[in-house]
């Protein structure tokens, strides 16, 4: 097959999970082709069967806002035409599924046609489509898209109350990793030897987003330093580090905290981790949490939202209500603690990421879902006047 693939490129889960779809895709011996204002920050310079074709957005003195929704539409319409694209997959619902039904439209009235998928990865539905000025369009987009995934049961739950969608049949694909590449066995403590002396890592790795509440892992931290000896190792940036790390000097453990910035490859480090921190308001899903069980690192969490379908509290993590630093700091100085029950954790951590969430599984799934779409549709014969230098082309959308 030939997939289009459109993401938010920057650091967050629902680019990485984009990306590595992606990646996944064409090593199967599909031909994927991204199509974004930037290069997604998991995706290496060269892959056979993969492409990039950049959103170029102008600039015009009337625009105060340039409109990249309208040159996206325009950008997978000339891709579609130019490379044969059987379907587009849309991960993020504004403006991602609306720009693909603007270039669907485009090619219906030429004579053409591409099948939508959209994905819902959680804040385009808890939070921007809930917004006055983007519910109407976040709903109509969601209900034009041929298929519509979720990644977790909550996240799907909740666009069903939300937008009252008819006809709406939300299939939940959860995230996944790859086993081989987060595999505690897989990577050298190149970490904790340069954190030597330290003790425990505990580890935080996000885009410091308000929602995830930066300033309440130092605290958590801290109430863990005052007992156990160890080092929190911040990854990731945003608008938040600021206010972290003026929690760290105010808590007085600034030492001992140390803020990494934006690494795009996160395997080598959470590999190093003992326990890994997210106390979100709200999180659809958890991918870091997913990325930090499959090493074997047991997850202190908020109960809320799709964490409860991703970490088994009790069993390969502790999860507490939003807010509720003392009782996350207690679960993690109770784990540092006790070294069996720490091993005990760890290994069905890493058991159960493997046995549910694991790469080639999920990837079928989503292969599965591709093969459903172009079945239920027929073939469509694109006209080679519509884009200059292509060639005619048949495909099954």
């Amino acid at each position: 097959m030939k997939i289009g693939i459109t993401c938010y490129p920057t650091y967050g889960g629902s680019g990485a999970v984009a990306t590595e779809l992606g990646i996944a895709l064409a090593a199967r011996g599909h031909e994927v082709h991204f199509i974004t204002y930037r290069q997604p920050f998991r995706l290496p310079a060269f892959l056979p069967r993969v492409f990039f074709h950049e959103v170029d957005v102008p600039r015009y003195p009337l625009f105060e806002f340039p409109p990249y929704d309208l040159a996206l539409a325009v950008r997978m319409h000339e891709v579609v035409i130019g490379h044969g694209l059987d379907l587009l997959h849309l991960h993020y619902a504004i403006p991602h599924a609306t720009s693909a039904w603007i270039a669907r439209e485009m090619l219906r009235a030429e004579g053409a046609d591409i099948r939508l998928i959209t994905t819902l990865h959680g804040t385009d539905i808890t939070i921007v489509g809930q917004d006055p000025s983007f519910q109407a369009i976040t709903k109509f987009s969601i209900e034009r898209s041929d298929r519509i995934t979720a990644v977790s049961q909550y996240l799907r739950d909740e666009t069903l109350r939300t937008f009252g969608c008819t006809g709406c049949a939300v299939k939940v694909i959860p995230n996944f990793i790859d086993p081989a590449v987060y595999a505690r066995s897989s990577h050298p403590a190149t970490l904790r030897d340069a954190l030597s002396g330290s003790g425990p890592i505990l580890m935080h790795v996000s885009n410091f987003r308000p929602v995830k509440r930066i300033t309440d892992i130092v605290a958590i931290f801290a109430r863990v330093r005052a007992v156990v000896p160890a080092s929190l190792v911040m990854v990731g940036d945003g608008p938040e580090r600021a206010a972290g790390e003026d929690a760290a000097r105010r808590l007085g453990v600034e030492r001992d905290v140390h803020f990494l910035g934006k690494i795009d490859v996160v395997a080598p480090l959470l590999a190093n981790a003992d326990l890994f921190l997210l106390p979100s308001a709200s999180e659809s899903f958890g991918l870091g949490a997913l990325e930090a069980l499959a090493c074997g690192v047991p997850v202190i969490a908020s109960d809320v939202g799709g964490l409860p379908e991703v970490v088994r509290s009790g069993e390969t993590g502790v999860l507490r209500p939003v807010g509720d630093v003392d009782g996350m700091a207690a679960a993690a100085i109770e784990l540092l603690s006790d070294g069996n029950a720490w091993r005990r954790m760890s290994d069905a951590a890493a058991i159960d990421a493997r046995e549910r969430f694991s790469e080639n599984a999920v990837v079928a799934q989503y292969e599965a879902l591709y093969t459903e779409t172009l079945a239920s549709a027929p073939a469509i014969a694109i006209p080679n006047a519509v884009a200059a230098g292509s060639v005619p082309f048949t495909t099954s959308t």
